[in-house]
């Protein structure tokens, strides 16, 4: 029986679709992959059914269908470059469909869409064997098709949490397009985008802390230090005018452990003079109530009237990573050492 062989050395987890063939040589024979053992990804080609259906995996099944100067885009192409938080879902539930662009007419199929926007060239980038539009590209398509501005300005965030791009590149990139499909929404998203989010989440929080609660700006992920220069923590948004702090607490956060950790780093920012507010998974159901408490946790930072024993301004040891910029500047010991709290986070 036909075996077919790893993707790529640097994948090898990948299994690239095959062709049924009659002789049963270059893929199995089309008894074969009728049974059990066999999965259709699209029309004429086939893997092991026991091939797991990875974001990876299902972008490499899409891509077998593609000619010359076609190429995968969107969050698929993220993902494949390297952005993890491009899962290929919406909020961990429905499936996305894989896009891809295509200068010839090729019909969608079940898994992936179609665009047949004009694809320049030298927008078409190889990354181990698979052939993927730039990341300015791809998340700027992202930008234009997201659903609202809200998953707009995530797309974008979460595109400069991998460092892929900058929110500079990105503009420099929207400037020299026409008037095409969702492009005021990109520019719009642009305007209010972060380099220093770290997760999607945190960016839906500053969406309810700025357009339901009115409040100023925050900063993401701005480490608070003691006036001595001791960090204290690194909240996930921080008005540093009003002294009022944010912190998104997931599901990972619901146990006893996860449960004391944010008790003590709520109190810490409470003897700095800070006024901490949380917001948990369940209260995305009922936002108004989290605005009410955002906004009477904003009035009790308001009323302080101590001096603050804290300030956002690091002191000279510390490494800023807050813009891409930065971040790309790190030699990799200290991407590994200065970044990876922001994996765990």
């Amino acid at each position: 029986m036909f075996e077919p062989a790893p993707f790529h050395g640097c994948r090898p987890r990948l299994v690239a679709p095959v062709r049924v063939d009659p002789r049963g040589t270059k893929g199995p024979t089309r008894g074969q992959a009728r049974g059990p053992l066999w999965r259709a990804t699209s029309r004429g080609f086939v893997v092991p059914a026991s091939v797991e259906l990875t974001p990876e995996q299902r972008t490499l099944e899409a891509s077998a269908v593609l000619g010359d100067g076609d190429a995968v885009t969107g969050w698929a192409a993220l993902h494949w470059l390297g952005a993890p938080w491009f899962d290929g879902t919406i909020d961990g539930a429905e499936t996305r469909d894989i896009p891809v662009v295509a200068g010839r007419h090729l019909i969608a199929q079940p898994g992936f869409s179609v665009s047949q926007e004009f694809l320049a060239p030298g927008e078409i980038t190889s990354v181990d064997g698979l052939a993927v539009t730039s990341a300015r590209r791809s998340v700027t398509f992202e930008m234009r098709y997201a659903a609202g501005l809200g998953a707009a300005i995530v797309a974008l965030d979460m595109a400069c949490y991998s460092d892929l791009v900058s929110i500079a590149e990105v503009a420099a990139y929207v400037a020299e397009l026409g008037p095409l499909t969702g492009i005021q929404q990109a520019r719009a998203a642009l305007l209010e985008a972060d380099e220093n989010a770290w997760s999607p989440r945190e960016t839906k929080m500053r969406g309810v802390w700025t357009r339901m609660a009115r409040l100023p700006r925050p900063l993401c992920n701005a480490p608070v230090f003691t006036l001595q220069g001791l960090h204290v923590g690194t909240p996930d948004l921080i008005d540093p005018v009003l002294g009022l702090v944010g912190q998104y607490n997931g599901s990972d956060h619901i146990t006893l452990a996860g449960t004391a950790n944010d008790l003590k780093k709520d109190a810490a920012y409470r003897d700095l003079g800070l006024e901490p507010v949380t917001m948990v998974a369940s209260d995305w159901a009922d936002l108004d109530d989290f605005t009410a408490r955002l906004l009477a946790a904003a009035r009790r930072a308001r009323c302080r009237t101590a001096k603050p024993l804290w300030t956002v301004e690091p002191p000279a040891w510390w490494t800023p990573t807050r813009t891409v910029a930065q971040r790309r500047a790190l030699a990799e010991w200290q991407r590994e050492r200065y970044l990876r709290y922001r994996r765990a986070a």
